[in-house]
């Protein structure tokens, strides 16, 4: 390749990562939170996860903002049903199978996170490229942000 080709594919290459930054960002913190379902109840034991961790994970899964939910009339407490113990047990174990998985993702989500985050200091560090890097990291961040309203 000649030198005018790569540097069109270089300033290609910025154009696109700097806009993309705010939602690989979004997502990467986002899906790092699902990988311990940390967006639903289940995550947390029974208990509402917060506010913001279930608006990010809807955004994620749904590509909306969270409706609110209508009242529900209380119903008569129904019993549960006894657990099994080998269920139980079973359960026990393949969540123990997928921790390690869930640890990587995690981890995986903080480095795509770290780099994105990186490559924008970079992009608003670079005096060539100061003022283009910061117009397309605004419309990265407000293009989505319409498209929820």
């Amino acid at each position: 390749m000649t030198p005018k080709t790569l540097r069109t594919i270089r300033q290609i290459h910025l154009y696109i990562a700097v806009f993309f930054a705010p939602a690989i960002l979004f997502f990467a913190i986002s899906g790092g939170l699902q990988s311990f379902r940390l967006q639903q109840a289940s995550g947390w034991d029974g208990a509402e996860p917060p506010q913001w961790m279930a608006t990010m994970g809807s955004v994620h899964i749904d590509q909306r903002l969270p409706e609110a939910e209508p009242e529900k009339k209380p119903e008569a407490a129904k019993p549960k049903p006894p657990v099994d113990p080998a269920k139980l047990a079973e359960r026990k174990a393949k969540a123990a199978k997928a921790l390690p998985m869930k640890i990587f993702t995690a981890a995986l989500a903080m480095a795509l996170a770290l780099s994105t985050l990186l490559g924008a200091a970079i992009a608003i560090g670079t005096k060539s490229t100061r003022r283009i890097s910061l117009l397309m990291l605004a419309a990265g961040a407000l293009v989505p942000i319409l498209l929820l309203a």
